[in-house]
Order: structure tokens, then sequence, then C-alpha cells
């Protein structure tokens, strides 16, 4: 692990390799799993607020099930969390071409109706994020649905702090993530010297 700030850091931040591949995955970590996206205290109350415009982009189901359930929920382990349609995908889902699962709420940002992107959660995804009493665990999260990624991270290269750059600036600040590059930096060339 390594400390910035008030983050420790998982050394796979910087040595796993990631690209999303939505046309091999199909978007499947917003389709499956046993609970939504974790949110933020910050995000609940945006939730309510931008549902509205999002509603738009959703499918019948996702309303259906924001209708009945909320626009968020709190999850098996008692973490505030996105709603679930019964058939696993996040709520805020909607398909796209070749049946690719993608996301109402960031659909909506680009089309510039509201101005909040997605939940952070879902940016920084496969990077979770575990709150500690005086820091914030970042560690990276390896499943089986995002091996297509990995390939694709490893063909071109891209280690996954580099990948999820944009969230992690957005989730920590510019500073943050400057020091972070430069302790990458510092890793690859300590590794070079061995």
């Amino acid at each position: 692990m390594l400390q910035i700030e008030n983050t420790l850091i998982s050394l796979d931040i910087f040595e796993k390799k990631f690209v999303c591949n939505l046309g091999a995955c199909k978007g499947a970590c917003c389709a499956e799993g046993d609970s939504g996206a974790p949110l933020g205290a910050d995000e609940l109350s945006i939730l309510e607020q931008i549902y509205p415009e999002v509603k738009n982009y959703m499918t019948p189901k996702g309303i259906d099930t924001v209708e009945k359930i909320g626009t968020w929920t709190v999850d098996f382990e008692g973490d505030k969390v996105t709603p679930l349609n019964d058939t696993q995908e996040c709520a805020y889902t909607y398909f796209g071409e070749k049946g690719i699962v993608l996301c109402a709420i960031e659909k909506a940002f680009l089309e510039g109706k509201i101005t909040f992107q997605k939940p952070i959660s879902c940016h920084l995804y496969p990077i979770r994020i575990k709150k500690l009493s005086e820091y914030d665990a970042v560690n990276y999260e390896s499943n089986k649905l995002c091996m297509p990624a990995r390939i694709q991270g490893e063909t071109l290269g891209v280690p996954l702090y580099k990948f999820v750059k944009n969230p992690l600036i957005r989730k920590y600040g510019k500073d943050w993530y400057d020091q972070l590059e430069i302790a990458a930096n510092e890793l690859k060339d300590y590794k070079r010297e061995d």
C-alpha cells in the first residue's frame, strides 16, 4: 500500500492494466450483481433531484423499479446503493446498440440535461473505495466480468490509474492525482533498479 494524503492506495492500482471493452463485456458491471452501485451521502439527494430528467432515458422496467423502491435503497450489507431491477441490472440503465448496457444518468449528463455525471463509484469502477476511520482505502476489484478490460489493458499497456484518471481527479482533485503519478513513476524506477 502507498499513502497519499488521507488515502491508502493498493499497488494493484499501479500494476494492473485495464481499459474497458464494452463491445466484449456488454456493460456487464451495470447488469450483473447482487447489489447496486455504492452511493455517497451527498449523492442521495442528487439522485432524487435529477430523477425527473434521467427518467427520460431509462427503461420502463427501471422506471417501475425506482417508482416502487425509490431513487436509492439500502442493500443487504446496510450500504446505500442504486436500486436493481429484478433482472439484476441497475435501474438507471438502458440498452444501447448491440445490447450494450449503458447509464441513463450519464446519457442525461452528456446531453446537457443534468450536471451530475454519474455516481462516483460507477465512474471509478473497477476501483472501490472503502472508508476507514482516518483514511480511504483505494483498491482494485478484480472480477471475471472485466476479463476483456484486463486483456485490452494489457494489449494497450494502460495502467489502471491512468484509465481512471478523470474519476480519480473528480474524487480527490488534481493535486492528489499529480502526487499519484509521481508515486507511479517512482515505483517504475524502483522496479527497474531491482
